[in-house]
């Protein structure tokens, strides 16, 4: 099933994106960096380019996913972000776009205060130093058949 990565051009999403990418999965990732857009499409992975504040866009991305993998540091790293005023409003932002896109089940990576309720299953996993360790965690939710 369809997995999209949001903010996959952080170094947390480029692991988990690395680690979901295999043969016969279709896996999305929505970046605002052309250039990490541009190296994902080279490598099978579905891209949306654009800001990540931008919720119409971010739920278009996601149509017909089953998973969604919020990377929260993308809300807070200091990029562009045109169509909100804070972090919290990008991140509450990407929730209602992946209800609004009726995805099934929310990972988010990072964040200590998240919206909750979005999605039938919904889970939070710590970011940590080992992003390796991490994108296993992420693969592991987003493959369980119950959370």
């Amino acid at each position: 099933m369809p997995v999209i990565v949001i903010g996959a051009d952080t170094s947390a999403g480029l692991q988990v994106v690395e680690r979901l990418t295999a043969p016969g999965r279709e896996v999305r990732a929505f970046v605002s960096s052309a250039d990490v857009g541009d190296r994902l499409r080279k490598r099978g992975v579905k891209v949306a380019l654009g800001d990540l504040s931008d919720q119409s866009h971010v739920a278009a991305a996601c149509t017909n996913c089953f998973s969604a993998v919020m990377i929260v540091e993308a809300a807070t790293d200091g990029r562009e972000l045109s169509f909100a005023q804070t972090s919290q409003q990008v991140i509450v932002g990407w929730s209602a776009a992946i209800k609004e896109a009726r995805v099934r089940r929310a990972i988010w990576v990072g964040g200590d205060s998240l919206p909750a309720g979005a999605v039938p299953e919904e889970v939070f996993v710590a970011a940590g130093p080992d992003a390796s360790l991490l994108a296993e965690q992420v693969a592991a939710l987003d493959e369980a058949a119950v959370i």
